[in-house]
């Protein structure tokens, strides 16, 4: 329990100390946060211990949407509870005796000191209340005081690991979503991948090549990019592009290509684009389910029902020419058709209920877009 307004102003000067630190950090994990604003667990009973070492440490569990200080060996919950009434001061201390007065034929008595004042009364308790601000913040207000607690930091973006993880790489922040047994990215990757060598053309690129199509849609990628054929982050697919047969992605590998991909998180092949449709109720209906609202040409929207918010995003075509923005949504897979093409997600604004897998000669040459299955 929070007591009177000295833990507060404890908790005050701790939290503003770790907010400091927040903002040179960068947070790579989805759950934890390390040496930033809050360490994030899942459920309250999994609580550290409280000790010397960790005063002024702050703790923020899930399942109770609930924020903990550890003040004086002992966790503290910010929920605060109503006050303790102060306490009465302590009496004030009687005054020293007079001097007794010389021995004579009438010697005076000495007079008594003069009376100590009496203590005054303790402070009123201060009630505390948190509330979750919906945006990676949590404020903390006790009495007349509000402060704003950061759930994670992404450079310096706060976040809600909750619903949204961090790219360390360039400190964006995404959100995720689960459907079925799998955790999907919910919107497009936006990490400008650009790597040409001398063998491959391993690139991203934004629509029209303008930086508010990126803001809107995410990048572009070339299969090669996709795959990671730099080998920047893994060696799965290094190598991997046009008019060569990579098989670490063919489909009946076991092994996680992570691509372009955060850390954590992989280039989905196309048994997981398979599972994902089942999941939303078979490929007769998945487009619906899965496409925006909002954006498709044609009252080509989509439901959105589980929050996937697949948008219409277009393509650089094989040619260097980019068409279809308001119409299609194609996205890569790490799973080879042939040394030319792949297989990938296709949604568009005529079929506006359905899904297609499609195989394309020449497709690897193509920009698409990319979402990020969680490993």
């Amino acid at each position: 329990m929070l007591k009177a307004k000295h833990g507060f102003s404890f908790i005050v000067a701790a939290v503003f100390v770790l907010l400091l630190v927040a903002c040179s950090d960068e947070v790579t994990e989805i759950t934890e946060v390390n040496e930033t604003g809050m360490k994030v667990i899942e459920e309250g009973e999994n609580m550290p211990k409280c000790t010397l070492e960790n005063e002024g440490a702050l703790v923020y569990a899930l399942d109770s949407a609930t924020a903990y200080a550890c003040v004086n060996r002992e966790w503290t919950s910010l929920n605060g509870k109503d006050g303790q009434d102060g306490k009465d001061g302590a009496k004030g201390e009687k005054g020293d005796q007079g001097e007794q007065g010389k021995q004579g034929e009438k010697g005076d008595q000495g007079k008594q000191g003069p009376k100590g004042d009496d203590g005054k009364d303790g402070e009123d308790g201060t009630d505390c209340s948190l509330a979750d601000n919906g945006d990676g913040t949590v404020s903390v207000t006790c009495g007349d005081s509000t402060i704003m607690i950061n759930k994670a930091m992404c450079g310096m973006e706060p976040y809600d690991p909750a619903k949204q993880f961090c790219d360390a790489r360039d400190n964006k922040v995404y959100k995720y979503v689960k459907i079925g047994t799998q955790v999907w990215m919910a919107e497009n990757l936006n990490y400008a991948y650009l790597q040409p060598t001398e063998e491959l053309d391993s690139s991203s690129l934004c629509y029209n090549d303008s930086s508010e199509y990126c803001n809107k849609y995410g990048r572009l990628y070339l299969w090669s990019a996709a795959m990671d054929s730099a080998g920047l982050f893994t060696e799965n697919g290094k190598g991997c592009g046009d008019g060569v047969t990579c098989s670490v992605a063919s489909t009946n590998s076991a092994t996680l290509v992570r691509g372009v991909c955060p850390e954590g998180w992989h280039l989905p092949d196309s048994t997981e684009w398979t599972t994902l449709f089942a999941a939303v109720g078979g490929l007769s209906i998945a487009g619906k389910k899965l496409k925006s609202m909002s954006g498709w040409n044609n009252s080509g929207n989509g439901s959105d029902d589980f929050a996937f918010s697949a948008l219409p995003a277009g393509e650089r075509n094989f040619g260097g020419i980019y068409i279809n923005e308001g119409s299609y949504a194609n996205f890569w897979s790490s799973t080879e058709y042939s040394e030319y093409g792949t297989y990938l997600m296709h949604l568009d604004h005529v079929d506006y209920a359905g899904v297609n897998t499609l195989s394309r000669n020449q497709g690897k040459i193509s920009g698409l877009s990319v979402r990020c299955l969680k490993n």
